[in-house]
């Protein structure tokens, strides 16, 4: 692969943000996944669930990958903001490999379109309140995030068009947003990032789209990509 491989951790063995993945980063760059196999999204899987990505992610960097994303918010978010940033710090320093956690990609997203204050949407309650505080941590105001409430086994059946009208109904109800933030690996929602943008006029950061931003910037790869909204359109750069 010759623009550059990223690895990746995977926390479920569901199908569709891999996939995803794959399918909006450019020619060239490679992707080597590993799995982890959360099922149930409890708070007892996700603060158990560390050392399992530490095993991954040491296996990865011994087949040299140029950067490594553990993926999955709620593991890493449990251990706060600045408390994320130690663990993964010193993950980088241990196997010598850039390190970056989908709490840390959604908010170099967020700065990176300008946004301060978001309104969101998740998939549980659970998952809800783990990224109210982790992103209130990290300097953001959350005008308002409610959970499209689903089993955990049945977040990916959410519909865009659902997910659609949840977003602008709270779009309208709390004033004052200058972004969107659809959390969660399990949608399969990315065709409504750029319908979301043109109606609501402002911008949108997804979880299955912003990791395919990230390796690009830190594989130095420019790769403009339309129809899934201004960050991989404008590609603008980490803050």
């Amino acid at each position: 692969m010759w623009r550059g491989v990223a690895g990746l951790v995977k926390p479920t063995r569901r199908p569709g943000s891999l996939e995803t993945l794959i399918r909006l980063l450019p020619e060239g760059i490679g992707v080597v996944p590993l799995l982890l196999n959360v099922r149930q999204g409890s708070h007892t899987e996700f603060s158990s669930a560390i050392p399992f990505y530490e095993k991954h992610v040491a296996e990865l960097a011994e087949q040299g990958m140029d950067v490594i994303h553990p993926g999955g918010t709620p593991p890493f978010m449990l251990q706060g903001y600045k408390g994320e940033d130690t663990l993964i710090r010193a993950w980088e320093k241990k196997y010598k490999t850039p390190i970056f956690t989908s709490g840390q990609n959604h908010v170099n997203a967020m700065r990176a379109l300008g946004i301060k204050k978001f309104i969101g949407a998740s998939y549980s309650a659970l998952q809800n309140k783990i990224v109210i505080d982790y992103m209130t941590q990290a300097g953001f105001k959350v005008v308002s995030m409610e959970p499209i409430d689903v089993p955990f086994n049945e977040a990916q059946n959410i519909s865009p068009e659902t997910l659609y009208a949840h977003i602008k109904r709270l779009f309208r109800a709390h004033k004052g947003a200058d972004g969107i933030y659809i959390q969660g690996g399990a949608w399969h929602t990315e065709s409504i990032v750029e319908t979301l943008e043109q109606d609501l006029q402002v911008p949108v950061v997804h979880a299955n789209i912003a990791p395919a931003w990230e390796i690009m910037m830190r594989l130095r790869v420019n790769a403009p990509r339309s129809g899934f909204g201004r960050l991989l359109r404008e590609l603008p750069k980490k803050v």
